[in-house]
């Protein structure tokens, strides 16, 4: 931001994933910035303090996910043609966390879908396809078995594209949709999903765009947006990675460029997203993931050499 001269300045705070909860200066800078930069949190496996990124998203509203999966000119995928916006419910379902103990031995996690916030979500991805002319969108579900919860889901997305005659719009069983992902990624456009699927979705479509370390991603709520990677298929918080500073930073930087976007300065997000592009087609700048050797910061000087 600052090699660009972008109208832009940070309040900085430290947070980790092992904490008990965010806090409260944490939210109240969000509250009154409106926008938020964010690193990856770690979230414990099983045991442990409940997900700060859940926590995140509940306490601020940010109902849609938003998840770039692309292909970046000079990076070689197994797939080209790969252009798919996944578009995720936040707020509810089985990634929501209702869970508890009825009697030792028996765990009930609750899976709770509303008509109001499936409407929510599918409004925000047709708009979101409308806006960026995109041609389809595809809901993904699994109403074949959980006919209530995802019938509701697919009900509330139909209602809404009834309001969108020019989007083509589909439907694809979850399992299904991943056998698609793989093998032939190019038919999805947006893609729009309930909570538990969404992260699936976009972690596998980000392994077959190049990988989570090019991925940039939002969360999104009436108010507040926090950007952040896209996906994480489970990378944030490697101690090895940290120790050698060479943590791919693309994704974040890309992040930054959404979130430019968001507060209506295209011409900044413009040019840091053509210095990333250009640094990752040269070849030159990239981390191990990328089959490179560099650290973080040589990444990130490449591209500031790179911005016009």
């Amino acid at each position: 931001m600052d090699a660009m001269h972008a109208p832009v300045f940070f309040e900085r705070y430290e947070v980790h994933g092992n904490m008990n909860m965010i806090p409260q200066e944490v939210i109240d800078s969000i509250k009154k910035n409106k926008v938020c930069l964010k690193g990856g949190l770690t979230t414990a496996v099983g045991g442990g303090v409940s997900s700060l990124n859940v926590q995140l998203r509940k306490d601020l509203d940010l109902y849609a996910s938003l998840v770039n999966c692309a292909n970046m000119p000079g990076l070689l995928t197994r797939h080209d043609n790969v252009n798919i916006v996944v578009i995720r419910e936040n707020s509810e379902g089985e990634y929501s966390g209702l869970e508890h103990e009825v009697v030792p031995g028996v765990v009930e996690s609750l899976k709770v879908i509303t008509q109001f916030c499936s409407e929510r979500i599918a409004s925000y991805a047709f708009e979101y396809a409308y806006l960026n002319n995109r041609k389809k969108v595809t809901a993904v579900h699994k109403a074949n078995i959980m006919k209530l919860a995802d019938g509701l889901f697919l009900e509330s997305c139909r209602k809404v594209a009834a309001q969108y005659p020019k989007i083509v719009y589909d439907e694809i069983i979850v399992d299904n949709c991943c056998m698609q992902l793989v093998s032939k990624p190019e038919q999805f456009d947006v893609m729009v999903t309930p909570n538990l699927y969404g992260t699936l979705v976009a972690n596998t479509a980000a392994g077959i765009a190049g990988g989570t370390g090019v991925m940039p991603g939002g969360n999104v709520g009436p108010d507040h947006a926090i950007f952040e990677q896209g996906a994480s298929a489970g990378n944030v918080g490697s101690q090895k990675l940290l120790e050698e500073k060479k943590a791919n930073p693309v994704a974040l930087l890309l992040s930054s460029a959404m979130m430019l976007r968001h507060l209506r300065f295209p011409e900044f997000a413009d040019r840091l997203e053509k210095a990333v592009k250009h640094v990752i087609s040269e070849g030159k700048g990239r981390t191990k993931d990328l089959g490179g050797n560099c650290t973080t910061q040589e990444v990130v000087d490449s591209i500031i050499a790179a911005l016009d």
